[in-house]
């Protein structure tokens, strides 16, 4: 079915990286009026001037990543562990502080966060990305439990082992070690295409989902569930 955004003003940040090449290109085959906003969202000041000219937005999708970086954690340094809350937990507290009484003065409004479902289940040695990832999925949990009422939908999808070029890039994805692990570690067995978490996206910035708030939807293949 086409034109299942149409007309619909739609914020993709980090639209560069992680998810945010398929779900834009996905929107804008949709009829989506996207603006794809590359790089990291600022905060401060800095996301001020961000949000300046970003008038009427019907959904936003908050497509926040940090480069791969893994340590025991008696090893986690202390500029890693602020750059990955200022990269992730941070900008999304703003675009969520930022949008959502906007769009509950508008009565409607879609917000999707893509987080991770590392902190799901715990991943020794990236302690604190499962760290800021956690925190992101709690935030959204409240945060749509906030708005539901106003007609406001906050939702996220915790992903794991899904093609993008910050996490699973296709050098990686072909390497013999890689698809051993994924024979031991996925039960689907695969890696999701790109366009298959983007669909969920587009589901969580439909109406198809109004009845859906404050959820972290896992998308991982049965990785997160499979304890």
């Amino acid at each position: 079915m086409p034109d299942r955004l149409k007309a619909k003003h739609v914020l993709i940040t980090q639209s560069d990286d992680y998810m945010g090449p398929a779900i834009s290109e996905l929107f804008s085959n949709e009829a989506a009026l996207v603006t794809a906003r590359p790089g990291v969202v600022p905060i401060g000041q800095g996301f001020t001037d961000y949000v300046a000219d970003l008038a009427d937005i019907d959904i936003v999708i908050a497509n926040l990543a940090y480069a791969p970086s893994s340590s025991p954690a008696a090893d986690i340094q202390d500029v890693v562990w602020m750059a990955m809350f200022d990269t992730m937990v941070h900008p999304l507290m703003h675009l969520v502080r930022h949008f959502a009484p906007l769009m509950a003065t508008r009565g409607h409004g879609k917000i999707v966060a893509i987080t991770s479902a590392a902190p799901l289940r715990g991943i020794p040695g990236s302690a604190a990305y499962c760290a800021a990832r956690g925190a992101q999925n709690a935030f959204i949990r409240a945060t749509g439990i906030e708005f539901a009422a106003s007609n406001v939908q906050i939702n996220a999808i915790a992903q794991n082992y899904v093609s993008n070029p910050a996490y699973f890039p296709d050098d990686l994805v072909a390497t013999e070690r890689f698809q051993n692990h994924l024979q031991r570690n996925v039960p689907i067995r695969r890696l999701a295409r790109a366009e298959e978490s983007a669909e969920l996206a587009l589901f969580l910035a439909s109406g198809n989902s109004d009845f859906m708030v404050g959820q972290v939807v896992p998308f991982a293949g049965g990785w997160a569930t499979n304890t």
